[in-house]
């Protein structure tokens, strides 16, 4: 093919030369050949190099479209380098014998292809030398908690917690499939306000549910989890159960074997009875069936991507969800929807059978209507390792919620309490820090370009959907702007992976210090959205947990989206009253510390038995 007509097309140009990569790999190198000369074969040449020649960079045949000093000229601007008209034109001259060849494994013509389930051969390891140990014991000790007889009403039944549900089921007054019936009656009413469902499970739930009340009136009771209804984000494999997370290329996928997380919760006697929606490739909170919208002010969206777990669970349609995050998307759903959700430290939750984003940031958690319900689904999904997720290592939780919290100290950053996107809320709770004897200790953190960190995420996960992408499968996602992944996907294929190299050592020095402050105090407690502390932790693997702390009022819907002028978001005159939640966030691996906090200030405030209206 002619360099012409290699270029009749930006697609074509763009699929044989990632120009604005720089690998560093050592690959299709020929002996004895000149960095500035394409290679010639020996058999070819009719002559071998002399024994002990080694190989030598820059010698591969030639391959790829031809480049010029004018093409690295343009490529400065997408990595920010700069080279003078000497060096441009130098590495035109060879890049098609030193760095196109690179390429190969994808643009042939020996192409290798990559099956999903293959993770990066590096891993990343929240447990850096000198970090103490995880607990080494399971120990769980849960609220006390009065007898509540069995509400009349179906929707009082529907809105208690998963502690609450599974007294009346183990005291057998409450049967799971009647229990079953009132989530699946309220899913199927409500779900065309939310869209918040993808797919009901209804014969599967009531085959379920009737196999746990048989169980239970036989006296086999599995747990606090037995017969209570749940729902799963669109990303974890249910067998022969569509799992499409949320994006139209996937729809009609059906997998057949469950996930990990899904496996532990059957085990547990749980009942699925639905699979919930997910901003397309976990991104936000629209989806191929539109947008997921907040119970509490159906104008706006629930936040995503656990945008289905939010709302459903906000709505009283599960008793539990299962989310994930990468970047927020337990924490930001949660706080829209004033439900609890609890991020797990990177590695505690196996993620075998979970659609994977970003291998090195991937994280399955539970969310809920209360602190101690997502202690008792993470004791059912954690543990110890599994074979498909090597990220996933042996863990144990000591959770004890009778425990006092005298004492323990609470870290804060008092600048960021003084502005946006700190509200009255949640600077009352480090009042109530003080009200319960923890001790509130002021710490700072350097100021970095934590953003930066977002390199890794953009470029794993351009590599996880690198075939959707070079396909132009994510043209059928319905969110095609800017800052949605079609665009994003694309876009990582000119980062640089040098940089990549640079922002992942970064990442180990954003771990050093957060190691530094958890010597200092025992948790942080901080607004739940202030963006340093959502990217850093993520990256660092850190467990956190939202809970509702109290509610403000908004004058304007809110969007995961960048604004865009052309569509305004609605604005409100008085303006609506909607929950508020805090964020704290733990030593790794210390989830049952923070579930003992969580406990003591979500009785403190109060607050979190109030409903959305309408549900």
């Amino acid at each position: 093919m002619s360099f012409e007509d290699q270029l009749k097309s930006r697609r074509a140009f763009l699929k044989h030369s990632s120009i604005g990569l720089a690998a560093a790999a050592v690959g299709c190198r020929a002996p004895n050949q000149s960095a500035q000369q394409p290679a010639t074969p020996p058999a070819a040449s009719g002559s071998a190099p002399p024994p002990g020649m080694p190989p030598a960079f820059g010698t591969a045949p030639p391959v790829g479209p031809q480049v010029s000093a004018v093409t690295f000229a343009e490529s400065e601007k997408l990595v920010q380098v700069s080279l003078t008209p000497a060096e441009q034109k130098q590495a035109a001259s060879s890049w098609r014998q030193a760095m196109a060849p690179l390429y190969e494994r994808r643009t042939g013509p020996r192409k290798v292809a990559l099956d999903p389930t293959l993770a990066p051969a590096t891993q990343w390891n929240p447990m850096l030398p000198g970090i103490s140990s995880p607990p080494q014991h399971d120990h769980f000790v849960p609220a006390p908690a009065p007898f509540v007889p069995l509400p009349k009403d179906d929707d009082d039944i529907a809105f208690a917690g998963v502690a609450q549900l599974s007294r009346w089921i183990h005291a057998r007054q409450l049967t799971s499939e009647r229990l079953t019936g009132i989530y699946l009656t309220r899913l199927e009413r409500f779900n065309p306000t939310l869209r918040c469902v993808i797919t009901l499970t209804k014969d599967h739930a009531l085959e379920q549910a009737r196999a746990a009340d048989r169980e239970i009136a036989a006296g086999r009771y599995r747990g606090p989890l037995h017969g209570i209804p749940w729902g799963a984000k669109d990303l974890l494999d249910t067998a022969d159960i569509p799992t499409t997370y949320g994006a139209e290329p996937f729809r009609d996928r059906v997998p057949k074997a469950d996930a990990t997380v899904v496996q532990r919760l059957n085990t547990a006697g749980a009942v699925l009875v639905a699979k919930l929606s997910l901003g397309a490739l976990a991104l936000n909170d629209i989806w191929f069936g539109g947008q997921t919208m907040n119970p509490w002010l159906l104008e706006e969206g629930s936040s995503g991507s656990s945008a289905g777990p939010g709302a459903a669970t906000a709505a009283g349609l599960v008793g539990f969800a299962i989310g994930s995050e990468t970047g927020g998307s337990i924490v930001s759903p949660s706080m829209r929807c004033g439900v609890t959700g609890l991020r797990p430290t990177y590695g505690r939750v196996p993620r075998t059978g979970a659609m994977t984003l970003c291998w090195s940031l991937d994280k399955l958690g539970p969310m809920a209507r209360s602190v101690e319900d997502t202690m008792l689904v993470l004791r059912a999904i954690s543990g110890g390792p599994d074979p498909g997720d090597l990220a996933c290592v042996p863990s144990h939780l000591d959770y004890n919620a009778v425990l006092p919290v005298k004492g323990i100290r609470i870290g804060y950053v008092p600048s960021w309490l003084a502005e946006p996107p700190a509200t009255d809320v949640d600077r009352a709770a480090i009042d109530q820090v003080k009200k319960l004897g923890m001790d509130p200790l002021s710490i700072s953190l350097p100021n970095w370009p934590y953003d930066s960190l977002d390199l890794i995420l953009f470029a794993e996960a351009a590599a996880a959907f690198e075939e959707l992408t070079l396909s132009h499968g994510v043209d059928q996602l319905k969110a095609q702007v800017p800052d949605a992944w079609p665009n994003n996907f694309r876009q990582a294929r000119f980062l640089s992976a040098v940089d990549f190299v640079q922002a992942d050592r970064f990442r180990r020095k954003v771990a050093e210090q957060m190691a530094e402050i958890f010597t200092k105090v025992d948790m942080l407690l901080v607004p739940s959205l202030r963006d340093e502390m959502l990217t850093l932790t993520n990256f660092t693997g850190h467990p956190s947990l939202t809970l509702r702390a109290g509610f403000v009022e908004v004058n304007q819907a809110r969007s995961d989206w960048a604004p865009d002028p052309k569509h305004p978001l609605p604005k409100f005159n008085p303006p609506r009253r909607v929950p508020h939640g805090i964020t704290l966030i733990g030593k790794l691996f210390d989830e049952g510390l923070l579930g003992r906090v969580g406990v003591a200030l979500e009785r403190a405030f109060n607050v979190s038995s109030e409903r959305p209206k309408g549900f």
